[in-house]
């Protein structure tokens, strides 16, 4: 009954615009900021979420601690540029209302990484957020541009179903 409300309700479709425009704010603004501050890196973030995965009670997953040390520290480069891009472009996606299902989700796969690294601050709220605008799916994106670019979208794929263009009836 609520997955019906989130997804075809009116009420539900402004009250989650005002949401993904807030969350996209926030997502936008930090992602601008690393990407224009010049200082970024993330290999500190990643130190002391390693760091974290010791002790009688560790906030960091040892598979996550793990992960870290052995592919993303080694990798931060590519972190330190994916990040910025990545939470500049899923705010633009929010605000703008542009695919916005995957910009939530990916939203939703940077705040859990943020959370595994055991940093919670406004992470759990947002992924909270970020749930009811995956599961509204479309509605969450009616006003937006999602009004017009879903509905191109699904023409192109229908066009190439199939492997290939359809033959022209004679």
């Amino acid at each position: 009954m609520f997955n019906t409300w989130l997804r075809e309700n009116p009420v539900a479709m402004w009250i989650l615009t005002v949401v993904r425009v807030v969350l996209g704010w926030s997502w936008m603004t930090h992602g601008w900021e690393k990407l224009t501050g010049g200082g970024f890196d993330a290999g500190g973030f990643m130190t002391g979420a390693i760091a974290k995965a010791t002790g009688e009670h560790p906030a960091v997953q040892g598979w996550w601690a793990n992960f870290l040390e052995a592919f993303a520290l080694p990798n931060v480069g590519l972190f330190n540029f994916l990040i910025p891009l990545g939470e500049f472009l899923v705010g633009v996606g929010l605000i703008l209302g542009t695919l916005t299902t995957l910009a939530a989700l990916m939203a939703m796969v940077m705040n859990f990484a943020f959370l595994f690294s055991g940093t919670v601050s406004t992470n759990a709220v947002m992924v909270l957020f970020e749930i009811f605008i995956v599961v509204a799916g479309a509605n969450a994106g009616r006003i937006g541009l999602d009004r017009w670019v879903l509905p191109f979208l699904r023409g192109l794929f229908r066009r190439h179903e199939g492997g290939g263009h359809k033959a022209k009836a004679a």
